[in-house]
């Protein structure tokens, strides 16, 4: 048998009320009664009952945490985060892979799972506007990542453009010129890639250069495959870079990769900056430079957002829908001939 609140109080000597009041921490409890209390759920080792605690509410206490592909390493690194964020809320979390496809993230958005979570983490990657705007009532949703989205949802994204600007800006200073961009793709400007290969735009034509179209490279997919492909059709067609800024840390450490078997050299030949900080980036035979968005606290943000609209009363008004932008980091490493260095960006809403 576990223990029980009636077994704390008798140790502590009040009622079964006062010791529900401290766990749950009441205020107007002397700081005396609070240590007593506090020593005897400590002596006999009590746990709440989150479940039971949960049901009392009319909630499960699960919610449900929507990505793309959990073999990739950014969104495993942040689901990681966000089942220790909501751990911190008391909350448990029920993962779910879409694919990127539409229809998954359809039937995830519009209800799927609806009666056995309190609310939804949603990364997105093919939705659409529309289909966010004719989701039917039900939990509470939060979007996830860059895309772009014209509904009434709470959405946190670091800033794309700003990032890619960040990093294009450390290889003009390193003296490149021929900054290749790989990892772009052919759909809604509202895609996170599109926000990324502006940003390389506009940060070179700060500079005073013109962008050289040439050297952005489409790319199917974002994995180490798909880098190291689109490096070998940028060269194949006689566009030899001397710098390179991916999509991602995968597609960067694919083209590093292929780089590398025909015969030229990171960072001598080509700088290389990736964007995620995954934790493979920190330990390849060239370590990577990369933009760092900073998962804890997208995570941390994310479920804050998503408890504070579970627990809100539904005869209250609820806030407006809020765009919160994380910080981000570029992390310096070898990739680009470098120490490693931190340089800190993008902090706010």
């Amino acid at each position: 048998m576990g223990v029980s609140l009636k077994d704390v109080a008798q140790l502590a000597g009040v009622s079964v009320k006062t010791v529900s009041n401290v766990v749950n921490n009441f205020p107007h409890i002397t700081p005396a009664t609070r240590a007593r209390v506090q020593r005897a759920i400590d002596d006999l080792g009590y746990r709440p009952n989150m479940t039971a605690r949960h049901l009392r509410k009319g909630r499960t206490g699960i919610i449900a945490l929507a990505v793309p592909e959990l073999g990739n390493p950014y969104f495993a690194e942040v689901a990681g985060a966000v089942i220790d964020a909501a751990a911190r809320h008391e909350h448990t979390v029920l993962l779910d892979h879409t694919a990127g496809l539409r229809e998954n993230e359809v039937l995830v958005s519009q209800g799927f799972r609806s009666h056995v979570i309190d609310g939804l983490l949603l990364s997105p990657i093919e939705l659409e506007s529309e289909d966010l705007l004719a989701r039917p009532a039900g939990p509470p949703m939060v979007l996830l990542g860059e895309r772009e989205y014209d509904a009434p949802y709470d959405h946190i994204a670091i800033d794309n453009v700003a990032a890619a600007r960040a990093a294009v800006r450390h290889l003009l200073a390193l003296g490149r010129r021929r900054i290749a961009f790989i990892g772009a793709r052919r759909e809604s400007a509202r895609q996170p890639a599109h926000q990324r290969l502006r940003g390389w735009r506009e940060e070179i034509t700060a500079s005073g250069a013109v962008p050289q179209e040439s050297l952005v490279v489409a790319t199917d997919g974002y994995g180490r495959r798909d880098g190291a492909s689109a490096m070998a059709a940028l060269l194949d067609r006689g566009e030899r870079p001397d710098a390179l800024f991916a999509y991602n840390d995968t597609v960067a450490i694919g083209a590093m990769r292929l780089l590398a078997e025909r015969g030229l050299r990171v960072p001598e030949d080509v700088a290389v900056v990736g964007f995620d900080d995954i934790e493979e980036s920190r330990y390849g035979a060239v370590s990577l430079t990369t933009v760092a968005p900073d998962k804890a606290a997208i995570a941390a943000l994310a479920v804050e957002c998503l408890v504070e609209r579970i627990a809100a009363p539904a005869s209250a008004e609820p806030p407006a829908p809020r765009r919160i932008h994380p910080g981000y980091e570029l992390v310096v490493r070898e990739s680009t001939g470098n120490l490693p260095v931190r340089h800190r960006r993008g902090r706010g809403a």
